[in-house]
């Protein structure tokens, strides 16, 4: 037996307790966490509304972390059992779902900086594209995901980056090119119409009613309608559904698409994150962390904190 945070019910928040120790099959490695990070994926999943929930409880969340090998190397991995989460003193990965982290890393740095920052590193290099020379927009850039999707950018090469937030103190603080509150008014009509004829990728963490009010003033307001527009869909904060009139696609040369879990091929995560994870272990990309004891889960599940939740066993 181990201790682990389980979901015995999705209407219930985990628990402290005991639970079987995973005993892996050919494929699967046996990993001894040493951190697993807490974020919108995970507590989606923990209440089985995230699109990937197809397993019933008992389980344990968690979807990636960093743990130690038997042979003592440390790596950031990906829960790939289904039962298995990354919150528990053990868990299962597949083999080939593991990259070395550097021995000089903090555990709990790595564990809560790689997921936010992935997000954003996928969707450049997988979905979009060469960036160099361009102008990127962040919508939703206040978050831990948002904020590095800027440092990420312009680490691959975006020309100008534009952040949007409603956290006006946060969003001060980026090192973005221009910054426009989320306010809907008409300040903010007319700060979207001033920078709508040079951006190019808009990276999207709330979709719905937000990011609608956003896409039409942008488009609206470019001056050369075939002037092309990638928006990519990462995450849906406020909102799961948009509603876009048709003339907004036929009278713009408006490309849609989504980064996620499913959209990209694990095989391709992997190809890609060594060199983000070394970058992190570095201390590029990194968000604040807010560490707590695993046996603590219970009542620090529902915690608030401008950090990124981070539990250890």
């Amino acid at each position: 037996m181990m201790k682990a945070a389980l979901v015995e019910s999705f209407k219930e928040d985990p628990q402290y307790k005991d639970f079987a120790a995973p005993k892996p099959t050919d494929t699967q490695v046996l990993i001894n966490v040493k951190a697993a990070s807490v974020n919108q994926l995970v507590k989606a999943k923990a209440a089985g509304t995230h699109y990937s929930s197809h397993v019933q409880p008992p389980i344990i969340p968690g979807v990636d972390g960093v743990g130690q090998l038997d042979n003592g190397q440390m790596v950031y991995f990906m829960a790939t059992d289904p039962v298995y989460g990354t919150l528990a003193e053990q868990t299962l990965t597949d083999s080939r779902a593991m990259i070395p982290v550097p021995e000089y890393a903090d555990p709990a740095v790595v564990a809560a900086s790689v997921n936010p920052a992935m997000s954003s590193w996928m969707a450049i290099k997988e979905r979009v594209g060469d960036i160099q020379g361009k102008t990127v927009l962040v919508l939703g850039a206040t978050g831990h995901a948002g904020s590095l999707a800027v440092a990420v950018s312009k680490y691959l090469g975006a020309k100008q980056v534009i952040a949007l937030g409603r956290n006006q103190t946060k969003l001060a603080a980026l090192d973005s090119d221009v910054q426009i509150p989320l306010t809907m008014d008409a300040a903010f009509k007319t700060a979207i119409a001033k920078i709508a004829d040079s951006v190019d990728v808009v990276l999207d963490y709330l979709w719905g009613d937000v990011s609608q009010n956003v896409m039409m003033p942008l488009l609206t307001a470019r001056a050369d309608h075939s002037q092309a527009l990638t928006w990519v869909e990462i995450g849906s904060i406020t909102g799961s559904d948009l509603v876009l009139p048709a003339a907004a696609l036929r009278s713009t040369n408006l490309t849609l698409l989504g980064s996620g879990q499913g959209g990209i091929a694990t095989k391709t995560f992997l190809k890609d994150l060594p060199e983000l994870i070394n970058l992190i272990a570095k201390g590029h990309f990194n968000v604040a962390v807010d560490v707590r004891p695993l046996a603590n889960v219970q009542e620090d599940w529902q915690a608030k904190t401008d950090k990124r939740l981070v539990f250890e066993p």
